[in-house]
């Protein structure tokens, strides 16, 4: 296979009207990626090594989230819906560049499996000019049948046109094909549009094929790998079974999940083994997680890399920049962006640090946060090894706290503190004896006259 050229011909050009959005149907995202990149994924895992993308709707924003995705993919706008087989002929010209293999897919089935598109190519080795990929649903009503007859596929029957023997067949056709490249664009180029919509259906080279002596075979994909996504409540089916997917495999890696269905991955989460994931966690694009890590419940992560044995949560949210060394540790009710907690480090309880170093083995009070921004601009701030920073302090960046500075509780610190420094950054406590009991009488008389 190796051997073999490969051009996956991506159909992403519908509105998706039934998705009530103005953003192009297959944007809309699986896993924190839109479900067109999960295709593009797909095609390159099963060796496509080129993407041509056919768009429609939004074809700007298209381009633009395609440029990310799959920088090295040719776009082609299908500039009128004329059918399906019409849409892959958009893609002429890269079609025409003599691939020996050429892959049609949807935008709309992100969940489709890279083994099931190998197994296609590998029927196209061995002689096929057709592959339809075919799946059985729980239930085949509605769908085109596939046809078969001594191994071979001799039609794909719409249900409406199926005899009642026909009707029985529970082997229904997922719309993706594979196609050898040398008879791509003579198969595309002999359909015809003589039907009652007028359209050229890409199922047609089917017989087309099939009359010129060719090889047309079926392969089985599963009903969940040949989802196609129509409305947002599809979108979540999908969701959801990609997530179950991704769990098993964590699991299945090393990975404790307590409560597996209540842990939502994205695309990209690395997670290492022997880490303990609590329920109710959720992890964003980006995030990097070693081995021996602990997760603790309701922790929001996102573009945080986090090394061996850190320590993380309950409740705690890592924002991208976030940069956890071994043996840190961030606690309950704790935010942290853009910064680096250095080995050893802890960050237990109620406190935001952005924009920030906190050095090896320094200790972080409850409720201090790094004062990062001014309106304007951010500034940093670097905490060194071993500093103790006191309870309720706020450090107003730029600002560095020493090796092993020590900053007393509720400080307000706007200037540096050298190494081994002791800081105070708080007013003289002034105490009257008597003038509490005088001020709660003076306002309880207060709230008696104005409700008088």
């Amino acid at each position: 296979m190796s051997q073999r050229s490969c051009l996956s011909v991506i159909l992403a050009a519908g509105e998706g009207t039934r998705m009530k959005s103005v953003l192009p149907k297959v944007l809309h995202q699986i896993a924190g990626l839109p479900m067109v990149a999960h295709v593009v994924k797909a095609a390159e895992a099963a060796g496509a090594g080129s993407q041509a993308l056919v768009i429609g709707h939004g074809a700007d924003e298209m381009r633009k989230a395609a440029a990310k995705f799959a920088p090295k993919a040719e776009t082609f706008v299908q500039e009128k819906r004329l059918g399906t087989a019409h849409a892959v002929l958009a893609a002429r010209d890269a079609i025409s560049k003599g691939y020996d293999d050429i892959l049609v897919m949807f935008g709309d089935t992100p969940l489709i499996d890279a083994d099931a598109l190998t197994v296609a190519r590998l029927k196209l080795a061995e002689g096929a000019a057709v592959v339809v990929i075919g799946f059985r649903p729980p239930s085949a009503t509605g769908y085109g049948r596939l046809i078969e007859k001594d191994g071979k596929l001799i039609a794909i029957r719409e249900e409406k046109d199926c005899s009642e023997e026909e009707r029985k067949i529970t082997f229904c056709n997922a719309g993706m094909m594979a196609v050898a490249g040398a008879h791509a664009l003579k198969l595309l180029d002999a359909v015809g549009n003589n039907n009652a919509k007028g359209e050229y259906y890409l199922t047609d080279i089917v017989e087309i094929a099939g009359a010129r002596g060719l090889d047309v075979v079926a392969t089985e994909a599963s009903f969940e790998s040949a989802l196609g996504i129509n409305n947002r409540a599809e979108l979540a089916q999908a969701e959801g079974i990609w997530q179950a997917r991704r769990r098993h495999e964590a699991m299945l890696s090393g990975v404790t999940l307590i409560a597996p269905e209540t842990v939502y991955f994205s695309h990209d989460t690395e997670i290492g083994a022997d880490t303990i994931v609590e329920p109710n966690v959720w992890f964003g694009p980006g995030v990097k997680i070693a081995t021996g890590v602990k997760i603790h419940a309701f922790s929001h992560i996102e573009g945080a890399t986090i090394a061996s044995n850190c320590d993380v949560g309950p409740y705690a949210r890592l924002r991208p920049g976030a940069d956890l060394r071994n043996k840190a540790k961030v606690g309950n009710f704790c935010e942290v962006k853009q910064a680096v907690i250095e080995e050893g480090a802890k960050v237990n309880h109620l406190t935001y640090i952005g924009d920030a170093r906190v050095g090896a083995g320094a200790n972080i009070g409850a409720g201090t946060i790094t004062c990062n921004y001014d309106g304007y601009s951010k500034f940093f701030t670097d905490i060194g090894e071993g500093a103790f920073v006191g309870s309720n302090s706020s450090l107003v960046a730029p600002v560095t706290i020493g090796k092993g500075g020590y900053i007393a509780s509720g400080s307000v610190i706007t200037e540096s503190v050298p190494d081994d420094a002791l800081a105070f950054g708080r007013a003289r406590q002034k105490t009257i004896p008597g003038k509490g009991k005088e001020l709660r009488e003076r306002f309880a008389s207060a709230a008696a006259a104005k409700k008088k």
